[in-house]
């Protein structure tokens, strides 16, 4: 809805029922209306929905146009976030937000904090999301806020030149709503309960759910050991109560990624029932780990596989967890991806060990050779030590152009004492290339990195205790902090006017005239950051 459109409006309401509406003013109603877009986490879901469509579709006729994301533990962080992406790059196109299950369980669990193991509340989950949501409709209402402000001085001052050019800005403004993919671990139980908080997810707002095929009740972190996969039937019924959710809800166009841990994985709770010979359920029991034995050397109510006419004893660990044959990852990581993307998922999440375009386009590749339009998103995980991995791949690729290496040892590459060489720039330009590569060779459709803002507040809270109750004192603070603030024209500077002061004053105005009692005036010190 425009401004005009809204004003229009507003006029018919009331005229039609509107006797004693003297103190309504269309224009300051209409103004409300623009500054609040998405009256629900629906009307959000179905808009960023839409946004993820058209950008799948436009990475699918050029991979160049891939997207991004940072994972936000906290609604302000997201907002910051976005606020920046307008300030810097004048839109929000292709920067979405990342809500991170890890994040949730490490920061957001009433138990304190917690390892990524599902044993945070699931209700936290969209409590996060329509936060996230709030935030970023403050950032709109803030911005638009300013513009009206700038149209009602433009009128007073009968510049109509002005008048148009503020009312163009406010007609074509674009949101800081972005589409949230939303992490829901393995589901948090069976498929109804699956189903039951994804509608929590996508009724606070959010349009992409991420679901694991881990078990739910051993689910462990991507990067960590224990994992344990399900077949695949039972992953199967929680996409499809994602999909009903989305449905029931009306978020047709509504985003599935489908993340399989399998790469990392070497257990299954549980052997599936092979109906046919070479179904899915037999391929995923194919890769068991086994050992062939006689019928007389089997033990009473044991369990026993048949295959190709011989008798084998599957290995099962004491907790009952069955083993999956080593070298079998890949192969079972690329019949996941498969098996997902012809049932219902939209796209695919590849845990890896480490950030390497050409294994990660090996295991793409191979999907794609049944499912053509296969694509990615991908973790830039903080778990990973990006400097020596990939300084390690610059070693290794010298040695395979036939370059002296022997200056390096592999082993110590995190070395300080290696950073200003060529192969640490080598391993850097290949850091800063890594996402555009990955995006063009191995289908990854969209980049993110799961706990960043974890990291950076840790860090930035570490500079400014050791600066503050060092010998820097209040310097700590002003110099690395709101000097840099100023001068980088962050918007936080006036923490005021970002907590929504100017609203409320501009509101309070609206609702009780020259009653107002504001906060703004010239006793307000954020004047100082004019």
């Amino acid at each position: 809805m425009t401004y005009q459109s809204a004003l229009e409006h507003v006029r018919a309401v009331k005229a039609k029922l509107g006797n004693t509406w003297g103190a309504i003013h269309p224009e300051d109603a209409a103004r409300m209306i623009v500054q609040n877009r998405f009256r629900t986490g629906l009307d959000i879901a179905k808009y960023t929905a839409s946004i993820m469509r058209k950008d799948m579709a436009e990475y699918d006729a050029d991979s160049s146009k891939y997207t991004q994301s940072l994972g936000c533990w906290h609604g302000f962080v997201a907002q910051q976030k976005m606020i920046a992406n307008k300030k810097y790059f004048g839109t929000t196109d292709k920067k979405y937000i990342y809500l991170s299950g890890w994040m949730v369980a490490a920061l957001r669990s009433e138990f304190g904090p917690l390892p990524d193991q599902s044993m945070h509340e699931k209700t936290s989950v969209p409590k996060l999301i329509e936060e996230i949501y709030t935030f970023l409709r403050q950032a709109d209402a803030k911005e638009l806020n300013d513009l009206f402000r700038a149209l009602q001085k433009a009128e007073a001052a009968g510049d109509d030149a002005k008048v148009k050019a503020v009312e163009a800005q406010i007609n074509g403004f674009q949101s800081h709503v972005v589409p949230i993919i939303a992490d829901i671990d393995a589901g948090f139980g069976n498929e109804e309960a699956t189903y039951l908080l994804t509608k929590k997810m996508i009724e606070a707002g959010a349009c992409a759910i991420q679901i694991e095929n881990q078990v739910s009740d051993a689910k462990q972190c991507g990067h960590q050991a224990g994992k344990v996969t399900v077949p695949h039937e039972d992953f199967l019924a929680k996409i499809n109560a994602v999909r009903f959710a989305f449905l029931e809800l009306g978020i047709d166009e509504g985003v599935i990624v489908a993340r399989t841990d399998s790469e990392g994985a070497d257990l299954t709770q549980k052997i599936p029932v092979s109906k046919e010979k070479g179904d899915i359920a037999s391929q995923y029991i194919s890769y068991l780990q086994t050992q062939e034995i006689d019928i007389a050397d089997a033990q009473d109510d044991e369990l026993l596989i048949k295959r190709d006419g011989k008798l084998h004893r599957p290995t099962r660990l004491a907790s009952g967890l069955f083993q999956f044959r080593e070298g079998t990852q890949i192969d079972r990581v690329v019949l996941d991806c498969v098996t997902s993307l012809q049932n219902g998922a939209d796209m695919l999440w590849i845990e890896t060990p480490t950030p390497n375009v050409a294994e990660i386009a090996h295991m793409v590749n191979r999907v794609k050779e049944i499912v053509p339009n296969a694509k990615l998103v991908y973790n830039n995980s903080p778990s990973f030590n990006w400097t020596l991995n990939f300084r390690q791949q610059a070693y290794d690729r010298m040695v395979k152009e036939g370059k002296d290496v022997s200056a390096y040892d592999r082993a110590k590459l995190m070395s300080v004492d290696y950073d200003n060489t060529e192969l640490a720039q080598q391993a850097d330009e290949m850091i800063r290339t890594f996402q555009a590569d990955a995006a063009r060779e191995a289908g990854v459709f969209h980049h993110l990195i799961t706990l960043p803002t974890y990291h950076t507040t840790a860090l930035h809270m570490h500079e400014l205790s050791k600066g503050y109750f060092g010998d820097q004192g209040m310097l700590a603070y002003v110099a690395g902090v709101q000097r840099k603030e100023i001068r980088e024209g962050v918007a936080c500077v006036k923490h005021q006017a970002m907590a929504g002061s100017d609203i409320g004053d501009d509101h309070k105005e609206i609702f009780s005239g020259d009653n107002a009692l504001k906060a703004g005036g010239t006793a307000n010190t954020m004047g100082q950051f004019s």
